[in-house]
């Protein structure tokens, strides 16, 4: 992570940024000393002149004042302004945010983390606590209100099944509601998987690394399947790094999750993502979740979507490129299979913008993923089955042999050296590890970086943003020297807690 941060220093600092701009970027943020509470009447004695009018009155409904803003640039709202909601939301419902403001008395709003459809989130000071916070501000709206009290009932469950947070799942530390907005308030995390794969250039990770990743994912589905929660938006996205110099990670956005026996949606998942049952309009439960874990360990591998249609009919077409026709019983279950295949059961024909059309069975996992791992290999592949109840789950995945053989290696003690012929031969030896998906061909991997100049170049459309990306792919980000070279020479490592 060291290499990285020196490198976009040197970046911000060709561009003019400053030394401590360049400094604050990449530090995470400390705790402050937490402040003592003043009543309602006190606060307003002390500081009523820098309240607004709406602020005089609204402040009485609060036992303890902790921070009011005193040096932001405040809207004069009345409660006499009943146009968009006092004027505290712009048109679409969002809650129009004042830097260095206060949210409830309490929070001092720091910077904005990301919008969406569902409204925003900021980076808070907590002034009780002295803790920096997210804070995701719903929209105004009664349908986002709605799906928001579904996410905190989740979130709430999860704290209780999770108390010493062992699963890797975001933590929910508060929820309110103010100025009619639905608020959640969470721990304060790091960059995401997305923005870790673009920060390297699009090169992709290590086995090593990847492994790291997928144990604690896997971690955090095992929950959600015993208690028979579905996330519905796994994606690198919602996976972020606690700190940004470490891999341990934690799952986001429980903002389109459901109980199993609860389902309300059937457009779920974003896109590259998308389990072929949902794409089919087939009944789905918790294997949608480790369809988007293959896909997400694919990318994480190669840098870039294993599956990037353009629209769902191409995504259909890219997953049966890769991963063959469905069997007929899934078709004849989907009730959207006229969209996809015609009367005689083969596929429609899609041409993407490119002009390009995909043919089902065209390619292997093995040639898309240019690895010769075989059981890094058969681990995705059992994870993008196209029956549900056929798919790889999250506790057998657990002790699936590409997970177990780290851990093997990293528990078993030093080989004696050798004294004598009859010494187990490297062949022998090695050869217990070749069973376990014998019916894999693989082609050989080459040494360097397995981008090339016509596999290299990244386009990705995101549900979040229309930008592209295109980048060269530089050598493999790893957690050791993945290209042979001393841990000294890596150019991006983190480390394991």
């Amino acid at each position: 992570m060291s290499a990285y941060v020196r490198r976009q220093q040197a970046k911000k600092s060709a561009a003019g940024v400053s030394a401590e701009a360049i400094r604050k970027m990449f530090e995470f943020p400390d705790p402050t000393e937490p402040l003592p509470p003043l009543d309602s009447r006190d606060a307003l004695s002390l500081y009523g002149r820098y309240l607004s009018p709406y602020e005089k009155e609204e402040i009485r409904e609060y036992e303890k004042v902790y921070f009011v803003g005193l040096n932001c640039d405040k809207k004069q709202n009345t409660k006499e302004n009943s146009t968009n909601n006092h004027g505290f939301d712009d048109d679409r419902g969002d809650y129009l945010l004042v830097p260095h403001d206060h949210i409830m008395y309490r929070y001092e709003v720091i910077d904005v983390l990301g919008k969406g459809s569902f409204g925003q989130v900021l980076q808070c000071r907590d002034h009780k606590t002295g803790e920096m916070v997210a804070i995701k501000i719903i929209r105004n709206k009664k349908r986002f209100h709605h799906q928001a009290l579904v996410e905190i009932k989740v979130l709430d469950n999860l704290v209780q099944w999770d108390p010493d947070e062992k699963h890797f799942v975001i933590r929910m530390v508060d929820s309110f509601t103010f100025r009619g907005h639905l608020c959640i308030v969470t721990e304060l995390l790091s960059i995401n998987l997305y923005e870790l794969v673009k920060a390297n250039s699009f090169a992709g990770f290590s086995t090593t690394l990847i492994r790291r990743f997928t144990t604690q994912i896997l971690g955090s589905l095992s929950l959600l399947r015993h208690h028979r929660v579905v996330h519905c938006d796994l994606k690198p996205e919602n996976i972020l790094l606690k700190h940004p110099a470490k891999s341990a990670i934690k799952v986001i956005d429980f903002g389109s999750s459901c109980f199993e026996h609860e389902k309300v949606y059937t457009y779920i998942q974003s896109r590259f993502y998308r389990s072929p049952e949902v794409i089919l309009g087939m009944n789905y439960h918790m294997a949608i979740d480790m369809w988007s874990l293959g896909c997400i360990i694919a990318e994480m591998y190669t840098g870039y979507p294993i599956f990037p249609g353009e629209n769902e009919q191409e995504q259909l077409a890219c997953i049966m490129e890769v991963m063959g026709l469905p069997e007929k019983y899934l078709v004849d279950r989907s009730s959207r299979k006229r969209l996809f295949f015609d009367s005689t059961g083969a596929p429609r024909p899609v041409v993407n913008s490119k002009g390009r059309r995909r043919r089902p069975g065209t390619k292997t996992l093995a040639q898309v993923l240019k690895s010769d791992d075989e059981l890094f290999i058969d681990f995705i592949a059992k994870c993008l089955t196209w029956d549900p109840d056929r798919r790889l789950k999250p506790d057998p995945a657990m002790r699936h042999p590409w997970i177990v053989a780290a851990r093997a290696r990293a528990l078993s003690p030093p080989i004696p050296p050798r004294t004598s012929r009859s010494s187990l031969a490297p062949s022998q030896a090695s050869s217990g590890s070749n069973n376990a998906s014998p019916q894999i061909s693989t082609p050989r991997k080459k040494v360097a970086s397995t981008a090339t100049a016509s596999t290299a170049p990244v386009q990705r459309t995101r549900a979040s943003s229309s930008s592209t990306s295109t980048t060269t792919a530089p050598a493999r980000l790893s957690s050791k020297g993945s290209l042979g070279l001393p841990p000294s020479s890596t150019r991006y490592t983190l480390r394991s807690s």
